[in-house]
C-alpha cells in the first residue's frame, strides 16, 4: 500500500508552498519602506500564502483521517518510526499554528495593514489593533516559523538519508 495521489500532491505543494512562503517572510522584512508598494505586495503575498498552507494542510489531515498511513518500511529501525511520527506530528502542528499566529499578529498589528487574499478577497481582522499583543504573537510567528523550517529541513534530509540507504520511502511519496 502506497500513499494516495492526493495526499502525494498535498505533501509536494505544501512543501513548495512553504518553502515560497518562508522566503518571502525573510524578503519582506528585507525589503527598506521606500518605496513602499514592493514591501506591500510582499506582505500580501506572504500573508496569502501563508493561508493556503493552512488550507491545505487542513485538507491533508482530513484525508489523513480517511486514508491511514501506509504500512511501515521494515527496512528503517523501529525507533527511527517512532521519532519520524513524532516530528511528523509537530511539523503538522507547526503547519496550523504558524499561518494562524500570522494572520492573528496581522490582525492585531498597530498599523491595521489589511488582509487579502491574493489582493482579490478580503479577509476580515478578528482582533483590534493591540501593540503588545501584537509583538508577543509577532514574536511567536517567527520563532516557530524558524522552527518549522528547521524541523521539516531536518524531515527531508532524513528521506534523502533514508532514500541513500535503499528505503522506499521517498519513492513512495514522490510516485506511489
Amino acid at each position: 500500500m502506497s500513499w494516495r495521489p492526493a495526499q502525494r500532491r498535498l505533501h509536494w505543494w505544501v512543501a513548495a508552498l512553504l518553502l515560497l512562503t518562508l522566503a518571502l517572510g525573510f524578503l519582506m522584512v528585507a525589503l527598506p519602506f521606500r518605496p513602499l508598494a514592493p514591501k506591500f505586495l510582499a506582505y500580501q503575498a506572504h500573508k496569502s500564502f501563508g493561508l493556503v498552507v493552512l488550507l491545505l494542510v487542513a485538507w491533508r489531515l482530513a484525508l489523513r483521517l480517511r486514508h491511514p498511513r501506509p504500512a511501515e518500511d521494515l527496512t528503517i529501525p523501529a525507533w527511527q518510526h517512532h521519532a519520524a511520527r513524532l516530528v511528523q506530528a509537530v511539523l503538522y502542528g507547526l503547519l496550523l499554528l504558524v499561518p494562524v499566529l500570522g494572520y492573528l499578529s496581522a490582525a492585531s498589528a498597530p498599523a491595521q495593514v489589511e488582509t487579502a487574499l491574493f489582493m482579490l478577497i478580503p479577509v476580515p481582522h478578528i482582533l483590534g489593533p493591540d501593540a503588545a499583543r501584537f509583538a508577543v504573537l509577532a514574536w511567536l510567528h517567527w520563532a516557530l516559523a524558524l522552527l518549522l523550517l528547521a524541523l521539516g529541513l531536518g524531515h527531508a534530509l532524513m528521506a534523502l538519508r533514508h532514500h541513500a540507504q535503499g528505503s522506499g520511502v521517498l519513492r513512495r511519496m514522490w510516485r506511489g
